[in-house]
């Protein structure tokens, strides 16, 4: 019989209720760690598609076990520029779910199938290419074109009104009354881009590096006669606010936009099979190279809009869509040297100097090379993860580039490595600050960590200067006009050491700093006798007191609207290891105010597990249930007369063994397990780890960071500086709202899966058992325990027929 130790090989409904928790634990805090690495020290360890298969594994563990359920899905794009006015989406612009083989793609249509209780009922799909361009939405009422706007932040978009009316593709006006918003792609075709770079390099500017990025610098330019020059073009394929929408499928409403004067893609088909989509997929593949224009997968979509309405969305997803990706494109070069980074958390993360090379339309010459147990071809605990394949400078590598992700070396061609080439040796102390730099074993789990870390902390200027720039930048505090050169520049003129000096600069300080960062740069160039002439170059450094003064305002007045933040966004910019968005956000909702947050913390730092605790958990046969028998035997038990009987009742032979190998002798054992009996977690550290989205390892990291002292002290600094908003209440508009309702049963008219998923949409809460708080139980044919629970409680119970009857009257 196959070994069920390892949860990750097994199908989430073959998972025990522990193993499914274990394994959502795990899933949630490796993206949470994978989501910190990409966000947040711009150093991703995996490709889009192995985090898309954590996120899908995660979504399968709460379809299968909805207890799971809770917390928020990370947002979609990015928040719109101040240069435009803003236009909120009335219907979000969000995204889809990835699938990146077919069998993710034939899962998908099984899903679906099982959500709508089909059965082998016939069920269409359309499938179009997904083009790599620039989402837009154009509002049209009675017929007249009113507004276009950018997705920005799927919420809330950017006004481009006057540069989409001089695309020649989108129609001024069209035969339709009422409010219609048509949604597509704005983007370039190959030969226009290639005209466009020809242009700009005659002009002696700088060229786009692709077409995606040339055709949404032309929809943003804030002169609509540049726009204008450009040849965009825009493929319509969706919509969003609808007074009243064509026809009933999503082929025919398309269709109706062609008949209105839209460009629509000719390769859009109607599918009635996964075989059919997979083929169109293959198909569109082939021809990419053919089609003019960038696409970088296929979107599916379900084709009747009835059943799109009954599957609903999911996170930040419709459970109707699926856009499958083209496999990432990748290209040979050489590797010629290798540069080490220090993060804002003190990582030592390895940059790959390439011969440049054109991956997917761009030039790169710097990928990642992740952390020293990737060079090494070692995993984090020494074993080998891609045997004989480390990577040493001069080697013909493989880089990896997908989608807008940073590039990374992927593999080495063992074959053409030269004969003098060399394991590359990592750096053993930090090349900011000259502290040793090791790779941490873990406490838990005995093992060594992939990277390796500066130990200086902030007494480390790379790190220092690296979380200044993360406290500023756009996902964190969003301060304007502190750039990276800027922020270096302060630090380097010892302007400021830390955040809060950032709201106690003084005008002249900021002004002097980087008139003289320019000032050198402008004398350098003058040494140089670059294009300018001298007589330009010396009227340019005379004229810098007037310009610095104008922008210098721009970073105070940014400053000055920073002063009052919503709470979440305050603690990611704080920098913590581990903490993303989505945890910060976890945290601000589980204490609104940062001075009861910070007590939380200050109690739960005093409540931490002792070491000894946290041991049990690595010996060898013992698991959290004989963790938890052992810390918690009876008084009398935990003696030396009765200690041998005890423990060999409660564990199995492994762990006593283990046990004994650990403390040597049975009052070695006694001694032990009373210092894990006595530092067990208490409850404010047991709500902080088991918070979703927050977990153990990154509760243990916050209360690392809070209970430093120069830390702590950084945050009481900003407090006194800084007001902030508590995270946004639910509206409660939902016609179920603060209903807990609890499903149980066999349904006839709708799957469980899809009645829950309609009771959320509504505002009601679903619950897996019932307890005095449930407010509705609807329990059909088969109900079992869950019955008489509601039954024991006097909670309301209903059929399917009285849950129907609730629908129709909502």
């Amino acid at each position: 019989m196959a070994s069920r130790s390892n949860t990750a090989d097994i199908a989430v409904t073959e998972l025990t209720e522990r193993q499914a928790r274990n394994e959502y634990k795990r899933l949630s805090q490796e993206i949470a760690r994978h989501d910190e690495l990409y966000h947040g020290e711009d150093a991703p360890q995996i490709t889009d598609a192995e985090y898309d298969a954590l996120r899908k594994r995660l979504v399968d563990l709460e379809n299968a076990h909805p207890a799971l359920i809770g917390g928020d899905s990370p947002g979609v794009g990015a928040k719109p520029s101040e240069k435009f006015a803003k236009v909120r989406h009335a219907v979000p612009m969000l995204s889809l779910d990835n699938a990146f083989d077919d069998a993710e793609v034939q899962d998908f249509v099984a899903k679906v199938r099982r959500f709508l209780n089909l059965g082998d009922s016939p069920l269409s799909f359309t499938a179009e290419p997904k083009i790599d361009g620039l989402s837009l939405a154009l509002r049209y009422e009675d017929g007249k074109l009113v507004t276009a706007a950018t997705r920005g932040d799927g919420s809330e978009g950017e006004d481009v009104t006057a540069n989409a009316r001089t695309v020649e593709d989108i129609p001024q006006e069209i035969p339709q009354k009422g409010v219609v918003e048509i949604r597509g792609e704005i983007y370039l075709s190959h030969a226009d881009f290639a005209a466009i770079n020809a242009r700009q390099e005659e002009a002696g500017k700088s060229v786009f590096a692709n077409p995606r990025n040339a055709a949404a610098g032309s929809l943003r330019q804030l002169d609509s006669r540049i726009t204008a020059q450009r040849p965009l073009k825009f493929f319509a394929y969706a919509w969003g606010a609808m007074d009243a929408l064509p026809a009933k499928t999503q082929f025919e409403v398309v269709k109706a936009f062609e008949s209105w004067g839209f460009a629509t893609n000719p390769h859009m088909k109607r599918c009635e099979s996964a075989q059919e989509m997979l083929a169109h997929y293959h198909f569109i593949e082939e021809e990419r190279a053919s089609l003019g224009y960038d696409i970088d997968g296929v979107v599916y979509k379900v084709d009747d809009l009835a059943l799109q309405e009954r599957l609903g969305y999911v996170s930040r997803a419709p459970r109707w869509a699926l856009a499958h990706k083209f496999p990432a494109q990748q290209a040979f070069t050489v590797l010629e040297d290798i540069e080490i980074n220090v993060g804002r958390t003190g990582t030592l993360n390895p940059i790959a100097r390439l011969r440049p090379v054109t991956v997917g339309g761009v030039v790169v010459s710097n990928a990642t090379l992740h952390n020293e147990g990737y060079i090494e071809g070692t995993g984090g605990n020494g074993e080998k993860i891609r045997e004989g394949r480390d990577i040493r400078i001069g080697d013909t590598v493989i880089v990896l580039r997908a989608g807008d992700v940073i590039p990374k070396v992927r593999d080495v061609v063992i074959d053409k490595r030269p004969d003098d080439a060399k394991p590359y040796e990592f750096p053993t102390s930090c090349p900011a600050c000259g502290s040793p730099a090791i790779r941490e074993i873990s406490a838990r789990t005995g093992k060594r960590a992939a990277a390796r870390r500066c130990t200086g902390g902030l007494t480390c200027p790379a790190q220092r200067m690296e979380r200044l720039k993360h406290f500023v930048s756009k996902k964190s505090m969003d301060i304007e006009g502190l750039g990276e050169t800027n922020i270096e520049t302060l630090f380097e003129s010892r302007v400021i050491k830390g955040p809060s000096d950032l709201f106690k600069m003084k005008f002249n300080d900021v002004k002097d700093a980087i008139e003289n960062r320019r000032r050198i740069i402008a004398l350098k160039r003058l040494e140089r006798n670059e294009t300018k002439t001298s007589k330009y170059l010396f009227q340019e450094i005379n004229n810098l007191n007037e310009d610095e003064s104008k922008s210098v305002q721009k970073i105070f007045d940014s400053i000055d609207e920073r002063r009052t933040v919503p709470l979440e966004r305050f603690i990611f910019a704080l920098g913590i290891r581990h903490v993303g968005e989505v945890t910060a956000k976890s945290l601000a909702k589980l204490r609104p105010s940062i001075i009861d947050l910070l007590s939380l913390l200050d109690k739960a730092q005093r409540e931490r597990p002792s070491l000894e605790y946290d041991e049990l958990l690595m010996m060898y046969g013992i698991g959290e249930v004989g963790r938890k028998n052992l810390v918690n035997m009876s008084p009398e038990n935990m003696n030396s007369l009765f200690i041998k009987s005890a423990v060999q009742n409660i564990v199995n032979k492994n762990a006593v063994d283990s046990l004994l190998k650990s403390c040597s002798s049975w009052e070695g054992v006694l001694n032990f397990i009373r210092k894990a009996s006595s530092g067990k977690p208490g409850e404010n550290y047991n709500m902080l780890a088991q918070t979703k989205n927050i977990g153990e390892v990154a509760a243990r990291s916050i209360l690392d960071f809070i209970s430093d002292s120069h830390n702590r002290k950084e945050v009481d600094s900003l407090i006194e500086q800084i007001e902030f908003t508590a995270p946004a209440a639910p509206d409660g508009s939902g016609v179920m709202s603060n209903l807990t309702i609890v499903f149980t049963g066999k349904f006839e008219e709708m799957t469980r899966d899809e009645a829950k998923a309609t009771a959320e949409r509504l505002g009601a809460r679903v619950s897996s058992s019932v307890s005095k708080n449930t407010d509705i139980v609807v329990a059909g044919p088969g109900a079992g325990s869950k019955l008489k629970d509601a039954q024991r409680h006097n909670v309301k119970i209903i059929d399917e027929n009285e849950w129907l009857a609730m629908l129709s009257d909502s």
